[in-house]
């Protein structure tokens, strides 16, 4: 047996945020020194971090990112460390991950698949490398090789797929084996997505079993640069077995999975497959070769430190809560917020926001405890003075109801409820004058009374944007990041006022849509995060119909009843959005999948949908930055572009009729 200790470390890294960025990097080195790893592959990437977006293009960040390489180089004595970084070479900016044999650099790889879909512009800063090509590169002085390379370490054999290198049909890999890789390694950067893990777990094994080799994969952690997340996957498989897996949405700065792997197990494998065509060629131009001597390594048992909720048939529910929480605490933390102001008017979205903002401080006291949660916020003047989760919520997390006369008391007792369960600071305002004031304006102004029957939406607009400045306000004194609560459904069809309940900095559920929000409440009411537990108060906020709360309260004004079901909402945005089917397509699917519902009806949903999707790209544009969740974003920076001025489908939707 040929027996080595391979890593796989997840790092929790910020765009040239050099300081934080390297520390990770060295700690994770450390850490895998301290359990005799040899080999480490750390993510796409990091030691700039991946989300630098145009900043790539600085000479300044490529420079810097060479010094701190050679900063590392030091600290590699006895392992083999893949980092990743960019390199220009031959007037093209190229992704690469340099591979590190105890203090010198082997060589860097170049990515060969660039992504360029959905929220990745890679395309925008750096070249694709082609499959094949063998170069040199002088850094300092001193040339490396550059390219399509095959590591010969100590007589083991090292080869890279780089992130979107594996998620092509023709991956590296295939060329890898034939010319006798035994380990793999894939440092990425892969977003968050709703059971996008299982994918990756066939990849990583398929190219293990496919290619006879052992194959570690390393990925990013939390939240990197604003609005993706990475949930810190790491895994390692050997001929189509996983033999080691990390914990997702880690609270720590870093993360180590190991295993112990046989590679003359994966050789032996290779040699006896009949379809396995080795490159006979001779020609090894395309193989560097270091010395290395590999330590002795003793067999282990497999390391598989997945959550108990990962099996759970609630894992939606389970991702969303501890995604979006994970991403809620780097955002606050790196933007050196002193906590989150919520404008909780007792509904299902402002809950939501509310409770996920609870749920980011119990998530982290279980993973890093009081004293890492002071130490991560120690910007925090409070911070020092909190020896309890419940202390630091009560400094860090504040809701208010503000309200007007049209505002209930079952809203505001559930307003209530929600911030005594979750322990905010919860505040009472009555905006009711402020509102006054300004319809008071505007009569004297046109000289004449504003009414209901005409002037229906700028009565209800008013007081939605009444609300802002005062919370706008108390952020301010707080020192604090105020969140927005709307739902991606509100979104897709503009059921929001603009600077009213759209105010903030981060629109942390604009990314989920409103069924799944209400699906979501419901669950944390009855059973909730497994470790966490329940809440019970949000009954309050569950039993009640989503409403606004801007006419009356004698019109009984529902959300529903102004647009449609939420559900049916969801599904023509889905078809219409994230399919691309034209109105037409999506009432055909409407008469199916609703068949009890009168053609009329349909007919007037799929108007209303698309008439207001249209009319309402502009209120997209300005939503404040959001996470992305899975393939159904509307966010227009990242995900789903759509034109400002359009015919708005009129042509097709009168042929509806």
């Amino acid at each position: 047996m040929k027996l080595v200790k391979v890593a796989a470390g997840t790092l929790n890294q910020t765009p040239f945020d050099w300081s934080n960025n390297i520390q990770n990097i060295l700690d994770a080195i450390d850490n895998a020194r301290s359990v005799s790893a040899t080999i480490l592959c750390l993510p796409e990437l990091c030691i700039t971090g991946y989300g630098c977006e145009d900043a790539f293009m600085s000479p300044g960040i490529q420079a810097t990112a060479i010094e701190k390489l050679n900063e590392i180089l030091p600290k590699t004595g006895g392992m083999v460390v893949s980092v990743g970084l960019p390199l220009m070479y031959a007037g093209g900016l190229f992704n690469t991950a340099c591979l590190i044999v105890d203090k010198q650099i082997a060589g860097f790889v170049a990515k060969q698949h660039l992504a360029g879909d959905g929220i990745h512009y890679e395309p925008r800063w750096f070249k694709r490398w082609p499959d094949g090509i063998q170069a040199q590169i002088e850094i300092d002085g001193v040339e490396y090789p550059l390219g399509d390379y095959l590591f010969d370490v100590g007589g083991i054999r090292l080869g890279f797929e780089i992130c979107e290198d594996a998620w092509v049909g023709t991956r590296p890999g295939s060329s890898l084996a034939s010319r006798g890789a035994d380990i793999l390694l894939n440092p990425s950067a892969s977003h968050f997505a709703f059971g996008k893990t299982e994918v990756r777990k066939r990849f990583v094994l398929e190219g293990s079993r496919a290619f006879h080799v052992t194959y570690v994969y390393a990925n990013l952690l939390g939240n990197e640069a604003g609005r993706a997340i990475y949930d810190g996957d790491a895994m390692i498989a050997c001929g189509g077995k996983m033999v080691a897996e990390g914990v997702r949405f880690s609270y720590q700065r870093q993360n180590i999975t190991t295993a112990v792997v046989d590679v003359d197990s994966t050789r032996v494998v290779r040699a006896r497959t009949g379809s396995f065509e080795p490159d006979v060629d001779g020609d090894e131009s395309d193989v560097v070769s270091v010395e290395f001597q590999f330590p002795k390594a003793e067999m282990e048992k497999n390391v598989f430190e997945v959550e108990p909720w990962e099996s759970s048939t609630t894992i939606k529910e389970e991702e969303f809560s501890r995604a979006v929480s994970l991403a809620l605490f780097d955002y606050v933390r790196k933007s050196r917020s002193s906590g989150v102001v919520i404008s909780l008017s007792g509904g299902a979205d402002s809950t939501a926001v509310a409770v996920l903002s609870a749920l980011m401080l119990q998530f982290a006291e279980q993973q890093i405890g009081i004293d890492g949660i002071k130490g991560r916020f120690a910007h925090c003047k409070f911070a020092s003075g909190c020896d309890s989760v419940q202390a630091f919520t009560r400094q860090m997390i504040t809701t208010v109801y503000q309200a007007t006369k049209n505002s209930s008391d079952v809203t505001k007792n559930a307003a209530v409820d929600v911030a005594s369960a979750i322990h905010s600071t919860h505040y009472f305002f009555d905006v009711d004058s402020l509102v006054d004031d300004y319809v008071q304006m505007i009569e004297r102004a046109l000289q004449r009374r504003l009414k209901w029957d005409t002037d229906d939406i700028a009565l209800q607009n008013i007081q939605a944007r009444v609300r802002a400045p005062g919370v706008w306000m108390l952020a301010n004194i707080k020192n604090a990041l105020l969140l927005s609560t709307s739902n991606r459904s509100e979104a897709a069809v503009g059921y929001a006022t603009m600077d009213g309940d759209t105010s903030g900095g981060l629109s942390p559920i604009a990314g989920i849509d409103k069924a799944f929000l209400r699906q979501w409440l419901r669950w944390i009411e009855t059973d909730g995060p497994m470790s966490v537990g329940n809440i019970a108060a949000l009954n309050s906020v569950n039993v009640q119909q989503p409403t606004a709360e801007l006419r009356p309260l004698a019109d009984k004004q529902t959300d529903e009843a102004d647009l449609m079901p939420y559900p049916v909402l969801d599904y023509i945005e889905r078809l219409a959005i994230r399919d691309k089917l034209t109105p037409d397509q999506v009432l055909r699917h409407l008469k199916v999948d609703y068949a009890d519902v009168s053609d009329e009806i349909l007919v007037g949903w799929t108007k209303r949908f698309f008439r207001l999707f249209s009319r309402n790209q502009w209120k997209r544009e300005r939503y404040a930055p959001s996470f992305h969740l899975d393939d159904e974003n509307l966010d227009p920076k990242t995900w789903c572009r759509f034109p400002i001025l359009s015919g708005g489908f009129e042509e097709e939707l009168g042929e509806l009729e």
